[in-house]
């Protein structure tokens, strides 16, 4: 017995150190791996707004403006012909290129907000940066339509925790979209037709570009389609909440408890 003991000991250690080694391993994947464990991580992000939490039947209709502007009064007679008001996301260079064109937006009554000022890369500028940006952005909106924006929509959708830090530190509330036409792909119509509305809900909001081929073609289904589904288009201001309000780890904004 005395001969055989240490084997069985060192045996044990064995076993005991590879249970170890298994036990630790699980642990790390069931960590990486669990839902409750990834949102937890999320949830402490700072996100931009993708949709919203409601109960009416409330979506809104975003279009970015950063080049062209071929098409921008033939949306405004669409969205005119349903009755629909919806939010343009515009760099500041083009509000001072086509002001004409940002003051027709405005005074359609559509909501014409930030896109940045050259369509930078936002992660790629310090938060000074970000916010000298942005305020030369407003001040050129300004002075076409008459209004400081008060929502900005980051270039190429890009972002990170010190982006949405800067932009909410002049009080603007950063916007993206949970339903992407992908018009500026130059899918055709029924395309882009299929791609809205199989994935609009209440609470969406759905980006355009207002330069885009095939996007005059699409509105008036897509529209139509909102219509008879009984939802009602909004622009983006009015969507969101203000005051206090959570945003969960998917970007969907729900009101405060």
């Amino acid at each position: 017995m005395k001969r055989i003991l240490p084997r069985v000991i060192l045996l044990r250690r064995q076993h005991l150190l590879v249970l170890a080694a298994l036990l630790l391993t699980g642990g790390i994947f069931y960590a990486v791996s669990l839902p409750g464990s990834v949102s937890v991580v999320a949830s402490q992000r700072q996100l931009p707004i993708y949709s919203v939490e409601r109960d009416d039947k409330l979506c809104s209709i975003s279009f970015d403006a950063a080049w062209g502007n071929e098409d921008t009064q033939t949306l405004i007679d669409i969205l005119e012909r349903y009755g629909v008001k919806a939010t343009f996301f515009v760099v500041g260079d083009w509000a001072e290129k086509y002001p004409e064109s940002a003051k027709a937006l405005a005074q359609a009554g559509h909501e014409v907000m930030s896109h940045s000022l050259h369509h930078d890369h936002y992660n790629a500028l310090s938060a000074s940066d970000i916010v000298a940006d942005l305020t030369a952005a407003n001040e050129k909106i300004c002075a076409a339509t008459g209004v400081t924006p008060t929502l900005i929509r980051c270039p190429y959708g890009e972002y990170d925790d010190h982006v949405i830090s800067a932009i909410r530190s002049l009080g603007m509330e950063p916007i993206q979209w949970d339903v992407d036409s992908l018009d500026w792909k130059d899918y055709d119509a029924d395309t882009i037709y299929r791609r809205v509305t199989s994935q609009v809900g209440s609470g969406s909001i759905v980006l355009f570009h207002n330069a885009a081929l095939h996007t005059p073609e699409a509105l008036p289904a897509i529209l139509e389609f909102l219509q008879q589904e009984g939802y009602t288009v909004v622009p983006i201001s009015q969507l969101i909440y203000t005051g206090d309000y959570t945003i969960d780890h998917t970007g969907r904004q729900h009101a405060a408890q």
